[in-house]
């Protein structure tokens, strides 16, 4: 089994065949190999308004309209009612205290609820993998890309010319001996996730991501797990602005946290992930065992869980940060989801691949063989560098502010201001600087503010930066980071750490976005914002 082919791509979740797909219909010929086989369990699966903007920009671009439904729950569960998948209208934080169930007070100041969409219909997607991923490959196939399975890579040989692979396909049932594999490529792309093909292949060092601790994960899926508004819905005086429920749900507590996505189809996926101090306390590697010990421990969570059953066999992950050294070579990238990964904590990444993949995209498009390719490689390893050691940064901070809400809280806005700042101008198409980069890294002004902020939360890590008067210069100086690019109604008390989904916050903040209302009110039409409906 030979194939001479312009890209070859390892690894066919759902980044690799994105990919395999665009370049078909750039006209490069494309074999994707896989080591396992489909339907499979994969993790990682929360998307968020950027994420979906970014899959309906490649898929309009490269006339991918098989796509289009992937980016929204209503145009999911109308065009592919046999895909399973999730509801996520928002981000829902609860902050835990050991032993105590979880309550709150008017103020709410044990929780955090960021809308993420208007209205049930165009609300975004928990994705369910296994689905998914089985489906991108068969829309990849259809398209001309060559899919190999069940393909164990023992050689890799790479220079400036092209790359060299080689390895065999497992037997099939009837007992044949296993095929030997061997392909030529101009191009190699790596898919596999961290710590993945390449990475080991190449044996490439690990570079620490700056700021966060270091961390473990044990997660399965579940049936049987109750919604969080049945167990406290004390807790909730007044109506959401979105059930509650319906979300990339948190469990904060001291070293850790829980989460919970719920799919159509029953299933619910939850693990924790904890700094390690945390994990060897509560022993993690210890899968099922852990879990009990860690829902002992909470006992609003453990009421939760108290009728889940776990669908498979706990997964547990010893380290869960990571970035690879190298990202870029001769004749070789690795996909972002490859060359890193921070933490789950704000879905960061699905943007950041989804980021990655146009980016390659582009370069194949306009550079591929020409000596502007390199060039151009080198650019991309940089900026995704970049984005995870801002990742890095940031969830460091919040995993630091776990035990201190309102600082938790504050520093979650550096994350939501820039992300519905940057969404906004992308379907505008006002600010170029704000649609540069993850976190708006591409805007001086706004990237320099939230440094500083970083810096400030950084210092607050040692002991005499826990003061009182560094606590509020760290919350002032957020506050003014934020004022310039806020345009979701962020930080008003009033809203007491509930926020809706408003047309209003769009229409003030239209200056701030270069756009008259008049654009602004144009855009929500086109996005099919119905303020409030569905809440």
């Amino acid at each position: 089994m030979r194939h001479d082919v312009d890209l070859a791509i390892v690894g066919s979740g759902f980044a690799g065949s994105i990919l395999a797909m665009v370049a078909r219909r750039l006209g490069r010929s494309v074999v994707l190999l896989e080591r396992g086989t489909h339907p499979r369990f994969a993790i990682g699966e929360s998307s968020t308004p950027l994420a979906s903007l970014l899959l309906e920009e490649i898929a309009r671009r490269y006339d991918l309209p098989r796509l289009l439904p992937l980016t929204k729950h209503g145009t999911w569960t109308r065009t592919y009612p046999d895909l399973a998948c999730g509801l996520k209208r928002g981000f829902s934080f609860f902050r835990h205290v050991r032993g105590r169930p979880f309550t709150s007070d008017g103020a709410h100041r044990d929780q955090l609820l960021v809308a993420a969409s208007p209205n049930d219909d165009v609300g975004d997607v928990h994705w369910y993998r296994s689905d998914l991923d089985h489906f991108l490959v068969r829309e990849a196939v259809a398209l001309g890309v060559t899919y190999v399975d069940q393909v164990s890579l023992t050689r890799l040989d790479t220079s400036a010319g092209g790359s060299e692979l080689e390895g065999a396909r497992r037997p099939g049932a009837g007992g044949d001996a296993a095929e030997p594999v061997q392909v030529s490529a101009r191009f190699v792309v790596d898919a596999t996730g961290p710590r993945g093909f390449l990475h080991q292949h190449l044996q490439l060092g690990e570079r620490p991501l700056a700021g966060m601790p270091r961390t473990q994960a044990l997660f399965s899926h579940f049936t049987g797990v109750r919604p969080f508004a049945d167990v406290a819905s004390a807790a909730f005086d007044a109506r959401p602005p979105y059930p509650v429920d319906a979300a990339a749900v948190h469990h904060v507590f001291d070293g850790g946290w829980v989460w919970v996505l719920r799919f159509d189809n029953g299933v619910t996926s939850a693990g924790v992930a904890a700094t390690d101090p945390l994990a060897d306390e509560l022993g993690l590697q210890d899968g099922a065992a852990a879990w009990s010990r860690l829902l002992a421990r909470f006992p609003s969570i453990g009421a939760q869980f108290a009728s889940a059953a776990p669908t498979r066999a706990f997964t547990w992950w010893p380290r869960l940060a990571f970035q690879s050294d190298t990202i870029v070579g001769d004749g070789w990238a690795m996909l972002p989801s490859a060359a890193g990964l921070v933490d789950p904590l704000l879905s960061t990444g699905f943007p950041l691949t989804l980021l990655g993949i146009e980016r390659l995209a582009a370069a194949i498009a306009d550079d591929w063989g020409t000596p502007r390719f390199a060039p151009r490689l080198a650019r991309y390893a940089e900026r995704t560098a970049g984005e995870l050691h801002t990742t890095a940064r940031l969830v460091g901070a919040l995993y630091d502010a776990f035990g201190d809400w309102e600082r938790f809280t504050a520093l979650s806005h550096l994350y939501f201001a820039a992300a519905s700042f940057g969404e906004a101008a992308r379907r505008l198409g006002t600010s170029a600087s704000a649609t540069d980069g993850f976190l708006l890294s591409g805007c001086a002004p706004f990237a320099a503010a939230r440094d500083r902020c970083l810096d400030l939360a950084a210092e607050a890590r040692g002991g005499s930066g826990r003061s009182s008067c560094a606590r509020e210069a760290l919350l002032a100086e957020i506050a003014r980071a934020v004022e310039p690019v806020n345009v979701a109604g962020l930080l008003q008390p009033a809203r007491r750490h509930w926020y809706p989904c408003e047309a209003a916050d769009l229409l003030a903040g239209a200056g701030k976005l270069g756009a008259s209302e008049g654009e602004i009110t144009a855009m929500l039409a086109r996005c099919g914002f119905t303020p409030r409906q569905g809440r």
